[in-house]
């Protein structure tokens, strides 16, 4: 049994919920704000981001990269063909380079931001940085969103999964982090069709279920965001 430390709209625990699922792993969900910066959290992991994988007989195991790694070492093999990071070298680099694309890159330009002024902001307090949304970032995030999103479509077109022939932490971490933005109604899926058919085959997968049960007070799901078939 694992314990995942996590928030349910931080698109890097969704990440490891999805990486969590599809080895049919057991977890215990703790749920961490951690912008308020709790002490017993800040013992966990003095960076204070989610997500923190809490495993028997090991320390804290912080962050979506770092878990994964971990996973994928104490899984993989007993995984077979369903192993979520490949055997061979030069498709394991494929799919670090596009999971640490979305991880980083799709984060700090999209997600993060569309999360936090929209999300977050609302539980924060205002010495914690809360208060009203700032509307040119969400504009501008928005903007990248579309960039990001043509370039999921490009990979989609040109391979059965993203990052090669099967899923693999690429396709998860581009869904998880989709996928938090999408409960907003944030991704303009009637710009790319391959996009759009790509997302919707991860999405269909029993690992992602748990992430469509989230819901949050007073912020209604998008007709994406709930409708398998959009």
């Amino acid at each position: 049994m694992y314990t995942l430390f996590h928030h349910p709209f931080c698109p890097h625990s969704r990440f490891i919920r999805l990486v969590l699922g599809e080895n049919g792993l057991d977890l215990r969900l703790v749920e961490e704000r951690a912008w308020e910066r709790r002490e017993g959290f800040l013992a966990l992991n003095p960076a204070c981001t989610t997500p923190v994988l809490m495993a028997d007989g090991f320390p804290p195991i912080p962050g979506a990269g770092v878990i994964a790694e971990y996973l994928d070492e104490t899984h993989g093999l007993e995984a077979g063909e369903r192993r979520l990071l490949p055997a061979s070298m030069a498709e394991r680099v494929e799919v670090r380079r596009l999971m640490a694309w979305f991880n980083e890159k799709f984060f700090e330009e999209a997600s993060n931001p569309l999360v936090t002024e929209r999300i977050y902001k609302r539980f924060m307090s205002e010495e914690n940085g809360g208060g009203a949304p700032a509307a040119d970032v969400i504009r501008a995030a928005k903007v990248n969103v579309r960039y990001h999103l043509a370039y999921i479509g490009w990979l989609a077109q040109t391979r059965n999964f993203l990052a090669g022939d099967r899923l693999s932490y690429a396709d998860l971490a581009a869904a998880a982090h989709l996928s938090a933005i999408d409960y907003l109604g944030d991704v303009p899926w009637s710009e790319d069709e391959a996009a759009k058919a790509w997302y919707a085959r991860v999405k269909s997968r029993p690992s992602f279920r748990p992430l469509l049960s989230e819901w949050l007070a007073g912020v209604p799901a998008s007709r994406t965001y709930v409708d398998l078939d959009f």
